[in-house]
């Protein structure tokens, strides 16, 4: 099933509305080879429920998590994630390439 932006930003809007704890990961920034383009989205709520994609699976784990710190906190962060880096491995973005990815809270 092909999930669209509408379908991501209807679900963190219903979410909400439910009272839930949301975020919303966003690509910024791909180099290299990259699973997903600039402007994919993935949207998170507190309990680790998720809906659309930034890495085609590869680093989901990684922003469910940072997400949950994201809501708890109120604030939003920039992660990086890339062949360089130790925690692409464990994370397995071992396409070659590198990904920025903006996980911002939903009010």
């Amino acid at each position: 099933m092909d999930v669209t932006d509408s379908d991501v930003l209807a679900a963190a809007e219903r979410w909400r509305r439910e009272g839930r704890g949301v975020a919303i990961a966003t690509v910024l920034e791909t180099w290299g080879s990259a699973p997903r383009p600039v402007g994919s989205r993935l949207v998170i709520d507190a309990e680790g429920n998720f809906l659309g994609s930034v890495s085609g699976g590869c680093v989901e784990g990684a922003v469910v998590s940072e997400a949950a710190e994201v809501i708890a906190a109120g604030a939003p962060r920039t992660l990086e994630f890339g062949v360089a880096d130790e925690t692409a491995w464990k994370v397995g973005l071992s396409c070659g390439g590198k990904i920025a990815v903006y996980v911002e809270p939903v009010d």
